[in-house]
């Protein structure tokens, strides 16, 4: 191993080269992570030479003073130029005495390089275990926080965002239950539904009421079919008390004839508990029963289905499912390896068919090692009718002695109408869509946006996949909860750090509380640094649904840190009506908040700075410049919009300045209420607002804008690369020709000149005086057709730009280069509002521009939806047609406030 530096000595036998042979070795050894042991061993052996060496020397030394003095011959004659006996002793011991000093020299320097060497290697293990260290201060929930025991009434809930239909509990190993379903007799062979996919080609789906706490009813329109899932809890016991299903199929009316459909329920256990199958009349499941420590006893009922309201019995087949799964992300390939044909639905009124339904599951041979993890209980009952029907399934606590019935058929339907009235007088008091005279279809969609991302709120529990600087390989971060909101059910059924910010803006109106827990989950997961990985994928079902080039989270890179928009809200809300219910626990959850919220704000800002004092700059852009046509910044959240061409460390980015803006007033204000020293949080606010810095940063004389700065040039695109073919030989033996960036002129420092989002942020968050002449210029764009004004919303980049709209590799469609968005759009409309409420020159403008872009958004959003049954990730800025991941009831979702004009 240390051949290469050895050979690096000079030559054996002078302590010069034992010293240069050390600092040789720890060179590498600082160097290269995998020396480490090798060189520890290299300077061992050092340290053993030495003492041999200080012999040989002194060896030397003294044959040479013997020859000196034992000599017996008579001396030879003295010769004129020759010196004294006794000036050549005292020569000779001068030399022996220098010999001395210099091995101790060489001890000294040699114990010095040991103990700097062993100290190098600590710090680099210390640095290395800081990004997987979590903050000294006290988490700001308690471990049982989410518990039946102290919050019984959000412990069961649709926490499964990433399945149509599913419950389970805010523990970390709960029970699992949920719902597939599959079409009998029809065209495609295994039509089975599960988890939510793009790929299924719904109509539509999502939840049409959801309070986030007791009940919800959605709509699942599959072909020529509507399934209707409602859920009601009732509170009692010590474990969260009872919750019935109510499952309703009824046939399209353009359906020729009634489908013949197969619900399957199921029950999974998660590494703790034990699920047993209660099988009547041969194939028909009747009921479950378990236990796991969160739960006690309980049993899961299966009612027979019945035709609708009347219940009439239907008849229908039954099958039934008990095995064991290694993991929850494989349930559905569980069911789709155990499915048969061989069985046979006898309708009365009909001929007799074969229909597929499980059967016995033989599990795929595999290594032991392969999966190491415990295998669980799988329990699922199949029941196969033909519409309409309706089937009802009862979960019931074994701690809930004292139930006066069950929650079943009548008592189930009077439980659901009054949860259904107090959701709609809630809503209409919360957001008063009504009293603004708006329609009731528009208040209808507006409650299912709502709805969709209460029901979209998800329980996670795993470890993320970090790496940092000083760590070689990827590392398991510490176990941790995370209570979030997910962007989209279908593609992005797990957290993103910069969407729950804006979230938590319509949460926090619609229930205070779900926006301190969530916001305390999310800084529960800080690390010492003050890090927080920006997409949290929690635990092997959520893995399952990422692909692996996005797994790993580094600690270098940030995403805007929207929370700071949720903790504004908070604190208005405390400061507005400080003895109201719901804003009373905000100043203990601040105080707990507050350590962890210290450290995450100096992480940013010590982390992102720019080149220039009170300068800004996104780590972790893409440094690849030969296949993207412009390096993307995901870590800025606006991925690929257009940046420095050229990424370097000379980059200012004015949309982080901007939010630096925000999260230090925010900063201050907290301090402020808390009795915190709050002085140099008002000090940097008042720096980073200060609006002749922001000119001189940021302002492009040239695009009369805002604008990022960098090393960039606008002359590249990208061209089909050559690939050279010898003749006589088979192309297809030779690479594919790629799409590769060509740069036709080199690139230089100045302004980026993209006009579009980034351009408006010192507008969106409010960093701009009302009486700087700069809102004037920004007006102007906006309401430019040519550039950013459509009629459904400002797109995210000008018509005018060269990148509009363009590709950003031969993969990638544009993302941030056009179309529009509702979060940023959502920030507009709240800045006109502020800017036309304020007093200024440009007043009278920003309100008429409120008023139109506030129509013109809610109104392409409310007609896409009626539409195509979604609202969309984001919007064509030609046609306004939805596009992107759907359902996207994530930041979408903001269109709410946006109808209610509660900024």
């Amino acid at each position: 191993m240390y051949t290469s530096v050895f050979t690096r000595a000079r030559g054996p036998g002078s302590s010069a080269n034992y010293v240069h042979l050390i600092f040789c070795i720890f060179e590498s050894a600082t160097s290269v992570p995998c020396c480490k042991q090798d060189a520890g061993f290299g300077i061992v052996f050092i340290l053993y030479r030495l003492p041999s060496f200080h012999c040989q020397l002194a060896g030397r030394m003294g044959r040479q003073r013997k020859r000196v003095v034992t000599g017996e011959a008579d001396p030879p004659p003295t010769r004129k130029d020759e010196k004294p006996a006794t000036l050549q002793r005292k020569e000779k011991k001068k030399k022996l005495d220098i010999g001395k000093i210099f091995i101790n020299i060489s001890i000294g320097l040699c114990i010095f390089s040991l103990i700097w060497f062993f100290y190098a290697l600590y710090m680099r293990s210390s640095l290395a275990k800081r990004v997987v260290t979590l903050h000294h201060s006290p988490p700001v929930l308690d471990a049982n926080s989410t518990s039946a025991e102290v919050s019984p009434e959000r412990f069961w809930g649709s926490y499964r965002p990433q399945v149509y239909f599913g419950m389970k509990t805010r523990s970390p190993r709960s029970v699992v239950t949920g719902m597939m379903w599959m079409r009998q007799f029809s065209e495609v062979d295994v039509n089975l539904r599960h988890t939510c996919e793009q790929g299924d080609r719904l109509q539509g789906y999502g939840w049409l009421m959801h309070d986030g706490l007791s009940f919800g009813v959605q709509e699942i329109h599959d072909s020529d079919f509507t399934l209707t899932t409602e859920f009601v809890k009732r509170m009692g016991g010590e474990h969260g008390g009872d919750w019935t299903w109510r499952i309703t199929a009824k046939q399209h009316s353009s359906a020729p004839h009634a489908p013949v459909i197969s619900l399957m329920f199921y029950a999974a256990a998660d590494t703790q508990g034990y699920l047993e199958a209660h099988v009547e009349e041969r194939n028909r499941l009747g009921s479950i029963t378990g236990f796991s420590e969160e739960l006690g006893n309980f049993k899961i009922t299966f009612r027979k289905p019945v035709a609708g309201e009347s219940s009439s019995a239907k008849y229908a087949s039954y099958n039934y499912l008990q095995t064991m799964s290694p993991g929850l992300e494989r349930l559905t390939d569980i069911v789709r390896n155990s499915l048969n044909r061989r069985f046979v639905y006898s309708h009365p009124s009909g001929e007799k068919r074969q229909y597929i339904a499980v059967d016995t599951y033989k599990p795929q041979h595999q290594p032991k090692s392969a999966d190491p993890r415990k295998e669980n209980d799988f329990v699922l009952h199949q029941v196969t009718v033909q519409t309409p029907f309706q089937i009802e399934v009862l979960f019931e606590s074994g701690s809930f002695r004292d139930r006066p019935n069950q929650l079943s058929a009548a008592a189930m339907t009077e439980e659901l109408e009054k949860r259904k009235a107090a959701f709609d007088a809630k809503f209409e008091k919360t957001f008063g869509l009504q009293a603004k005279g708006l329609g009731q279809a528009q208040v209808k969609f507006s409650k299912a946006a709502l709805s969709n991302m209460l029901g979209g709120m998800g329980y996670f529990y795993g470890q993320s996949v970090v790496q940092s600087v000083y760590n070689e390989y990827p590392l398991l971060y510490p176990e941790g909860a995370l209570f979030t909101a997910v962007p989209s059910r279908s593609f992005f059924p797990r957290g993103f750090l910069w969407d729950e910010g804006f979230h938590q803006l319509l949460l926090s109106k619609w229930d205070p509380q779900v926006t301190r827990e969530a916001t305390a989950h999310w800084l529960d997961l800080v690390n010492m640094e003050g890090w927080i990985p920006r997409e949290q994928i929690l635990g092997d079902e959520a893995r399952s649904k990422v692909p692996a080039e996005f797994v790993v989270q580094r600690n270098e890179n940030a995403n805007p840190p929207t929370l700071f928009l949720a903790l504004q809200k908070l604190v208005v809300q405390l400061q507005a009506d400080p003895d109201a219910e719901s804003s009373r626990p905000t100043l203990p959850f601040l105080r707990r908040l507050y350590p962890r919220l210290q450290t995450w704000f100096e992480w940013y800002n010590t982390t992102q700075t720019g080149p220039l004092p009170n300068s800004y700059r996104w780590r972790g852009r893409d440094k690849d410049t030969n296949l993207f046509l412009n390096p993307k910044t995901l870590t800025s959240g606006l991925d690929d919009y257009p940046r420095a061409s050229h990424p370097s460390a000379e980059e200012r980015h004015v949309d982080l300045h901007c939010w630096m803006a925000l999260a230090s007033g925010t900063m201050a204000s907290v301090a402020r209420l808390l009795g915190e020293p709050h002085q140099e949080y008002e000090r940097t606010h008042q720096t980073l607002s200060d609006n002749t810095l922001l000119d001189e940063l940021h302002w492009s004389d040239q695009l009369r804008s805002f604008s990022d700065y960098g090393n960039h040039t606008q002359a590249v695109s990208l061209q089909q690369e050559k690939v050279y073919v010898p003749p006589g030989q088979p192309r297809h033996q030779f690479p594919v020709a790629r799409l590769v960036r060509s740069v036709r002129r080199a690139p230089k420092p100045q302004f980026v000149n993209a006009l579009g989002y980034i351009s408006l942020f010192p507008f969106l968050l409010h960093v701009l005086k009302p009486d700087s002449p700069k809102l004037e210029h920004i007006f102007r764009d906006m309401r430019d057709a040519d550039k950013l004004w459509t009629p459904y919303g400002l797109r995210s980049l000008s018509r005018a730009d060269p990148l509009y709209m363009k590709r950003n590799t031969e993969h990638d469609a544009p993302y941030w280069r056009g179309p529009i968005w509702i979060n940023i759009n959502y920030l507009a409309v709240r800045a006109l509002h502020h800017y036309g409420n304020t007093e200024g020159p440009y007043q009278e403008k920003a309100a008429i521009l409120y008023q139109e872009l506030r129509t013109n958004i809610m109104n392409n959003v409310y007609r896409q939806y009626a539409e195509t049954g979604y609202i969309w990730e984001q919007y064509n800025d030609s046609t306004g047609s939805g596009q992107g991941s759907h359902p996207f009831t994530g930041w979408s979702a903001l269109t709410v406030l946006i109808m209610a004009e509660q900024y």
